[in-house]
């Protein structure tokens, strides 16, 4: 996994958990991660996303240190790996498929995953349904497709910037003789 990759994710759920407080888009992350990622750095790149996201909350946006705000993080945490192998899952199995559609495919389920899953920790635990109101959905679900296009933005970005210092370096690179 490259350093430069998963510092740009985790500095990405810092930027984003700042700007959108709540609405964190842990399916994009998971998407972006199960995409270009093996499925260990991928879960571990998840993990380290959420991980950003908490101490940006409770650090920086004063979360409140109640159970139910650390159980809810802890939700948040087992629904974004859920929804990572629910695209590594979807992607894998398409793979014929062109990669747009492979990669909606795979928002589609990251997306379904996570949200099913938080309504049924909500339904079944913590309580708090009323978060999942049809206009709170649709809103979740514009930041996660915005955040998901600037990913692969910003992906496209890191490889050509890897590919261009992998050429420079070979051209700047002493021949060698046989």
């Amino acid at each position: 996994m490259s350093r430069l990759w998963l510092a740009l994710l985790i500095a990405a759920s810092a930027g984003l958990t700042t700007a959108y407080t709540c609405i964190t888009p842990f399916a994009a992350f998971g998407v972006i991660a199960a995409m270009t990622l093996s499925r260990g750095h991928a879960l571990a790149a998840t993990v380290a996303v959420w991980l950003a996201n908490q101490v940006v909350g409770f650090g920086a946006l004063h979360y409140p240190w109640t159970a139910k705000t650390f159980a809810w993080g802890l939700a948040l945490g087992g629904a974004a790996v859920l929804a990572t192998l629910a695209a590594r899952g979807m992607e894998s199995r398409s793979g014929s498929l062109p990669s747009l559609v492979r990669a909606c495919g795979a928002f589609v389920a990251a997306f379904a995953v996570h949200q099913l899953t938080l309504y049924a920790v909500a339904v079944f635990v913590l309580g708090g349904t009323g978060a999942f109101a049809p206009r709170i959905v649709g809103q979740v679900l514009l930041i996660n497709a915005v955040a998901f296009v600037g990913l692969v933005g910003l992906r496209r970005l890191v490889e050509a910037a890897e590919s261009f210092r992998r050429r420079r370096s070979a051209q700047t690179s002493p021949a060698r003789f046989a």
